[in-house]
């Protein structure tokens, strides 16, 4: 079918990207560590910003829903963080300009080469202040819909309650203060789901979060105000989303794409396509950047068939215009999927062209695209699309060890503050103390850790994290208890230089 000739069709299409990592700063490099952030960064989050960018100055506007976790702007603005990508991104230079020097990989060396030479002009350009100028200017011009979230991704509802809503709208300052706006709606951590849930975010302020589509019974074509409130649930399509991202037929495993998991061991760099699904890494045929091209153009177009096609049948379905989310892991495009940020481009031009309308999850608002209200069942987008990934046996111990984490941070914050209200009249004095405990609580609860250890992605580290971050959370609070003042905030400053994210976090608004 011709896409410019074959003429609009009702409804609305989103694409939502959730942007995540845990705390990967001074713990670690490699395999586990600031590598992953720096990879992620430098193949995706750059690309992903140039194509945003590039599509604003052609005048488009709502292109999409953007979630960027609390977590990983904290890292996006770290100065640590620059001035590592700065030398990560010399380092890939040196490494492709050695490439171009051997004999097998001499044309790959220099396309190499190109790369991390832009990657470097544009990190030095635009992003030595980090990452927040650049999210203010797409969010106020209107090219995207930002979405915040709770300070460092804790599964919601397996955490306490006081600390839940703490860590929301904590959250959702961080959030304001990076980008000059409160976001209205949030990527819930996981798309988990328990019952109430709603009653938090609308006292929060929040108008809209995103859930998984079995969580909606599958029929996602509005979204949904939960039970008694006007708190809006989004469900992610998934026969849409799963044409891009399915481990037996998603794009990324097309023959023609780089090999995600294939290295040339001399240059640490990916020199080969996958060629097949069953061909051994040596085996592996050169990366060809034109049968690549050509594989982008079908895939666009396949696409933008899907979504039209998706979108008439839903909307005849229901007998009004549809609204048809796909929802994705921003690391799909360029970490993944090296390919993905120039289809994502294509294919946020060719929509449009194809006669679909393209809007944000707020669009989608703002155009009634909302249903009947519903009650959700307890959910999230892991396997079963229920909590057995973050609860399940595999992971008890972290159950219980980020239940007695969190029962000991909170009582020792609320000794420390209620102390504090004792002493002569004036303000309560800001507790650093306290602060920290409550930040490597929050980082010990980080939903990142039961994933890996249930994934078996890299559990070792996983365990490791949050058992650090428990024992921190102890030791404060442990030299608060027992009298011991001075230990503590001695104890807390040490921590701190490790894990000093979230500076404007203050225990003084935790729920009493």
């Amino acid at each position: 079918m011709n896409q410019r000739s074959s003429g609009s069709v009702p409804g609305l299409f989103t694409l939502v990207l959730h942007t995540h990592l845990p705390w990967l700063a001074h713990h670690g490099r490699w395999p586990v560590g600031e590598e992953w952030l720096y990879q992620s960064w430098s193949a995706a989050y750059l690309p992903l910003m140039r194509v945003l960018r590039t599509l604003a100055a052609e005048g488009r506007r709502n292109l999409l829903t953007l979630g960027i976790t609390p977590v990983v702007a904290a890292q996006l603005d770290d100065p640590y963080c620059l001035d590592g990508m700065q030398h990560w991104l010399a380092n890939w230079q040196l490494r492709a300009a050695q490439a171009g020097t051997l004999t097998d990989l001499r044309d790959f060396g220099m396309r190499e080469c190109a790369a991390a030479e832009q990657a470097l002009d544009e990190f030095a350009l635009l992003w030595r202040h980090g990452a927040s100028p650049l999210l203010r200017e797409l969010a106020q011009t209107g090219t995207v819909e930002m979405l915040g979230g709770p300070l460092a991704h804790p599964f919601q509802p397996l955490l306490a309650p006081r600390l839940r809503d703490f860590a929301l709208r904590e959250g959702l300052a961080d959030a304001r203060a990076r980008l000059a706006h409160t976001p209205a709606g949030i990527w819930a951590p996981e798309c988990a789901y328990a019952p109430g849930l709603e009653h938090g975010y609308a006292a929060a302020g929040v108008s809209h979060f995103m859930v998984d589509g079995p969580s909606l019974h599958g029929d996602t074509t509005l979204g949904r105000p939960v039970s008694d409130t006007n708190v809006i649930a989004f469900g992610r399509d998934l026969q849409v989303s799963y044409r891009v991202w399915s481990p037996k037929s998603g794009y990324p495993g097309h023959s023609a794409y780089r090999d995600f998991h294939t290295y040339d061991h001399r240059t640490g760099l990916k020199p080969s396509r996958v060629t097949g699904r069953n061909v051994a890494p040596e085996d592996k045929a050169p990366y060809d950047p034109q049968r690549a091209d050509a594989a982008i153009d079908a895939h666009v177009a396949d696409f933008v068939e899907v979504v039209r096609a998706r979108l008439a049948e839903e909307s005849e379905r229901i007998g009004r215009p549809a609204h048809v989310i796909a929802a994705f892991d921003t690391e799909l495009f360029g970490h993944w999927w090296y390919e993905g940020p120039l289809w994502l481009a294509r294919v946020l031009r060719a929509l449009p062209e194809a006669g679909v309308r393209v809007g944000t999850l707020s669009d989608a608002i703002d155009g009634g695209y909302v249903g009947e209200s519903v009650e959700l069942p307890p959910s999230s987008w892991g396997s079963g699309k229920n909590w057995q990934v973050w609860a399940g046996e595999k992971v008890a111990d972290l159950v219980q060890l980020n239940n007695e984490v969190v029962d000991t941070a909170l009582g020792a914050v609320d000794k420390s503050l209620a102390q504090a209200t004792q002493l002569p009249s004036g303000p309560v004095p800001r507790d650093r103390a306290a602060d920290q405990i409550l930040r490597e609580a929050l980082l010990t609860v980080s939903s990142d850790w039961p994933f890996m250890v249930s994934k078996d992605s890299a559990a070792d580290y996983a365990r490791h994290r949050a058992n650090l971050h428990a024992h921190a959370t102890r030791e404060i609070a442990d030299a608060l208890e027992t009298g011991r003042r001075d230990t503590a905030e001695r104890l807390a400053e040490d921590w701190n230089r490790a894990d000093g994210l979230f500076g404007a976090l203050d225990a003084r608004r935790l729920p009493r």
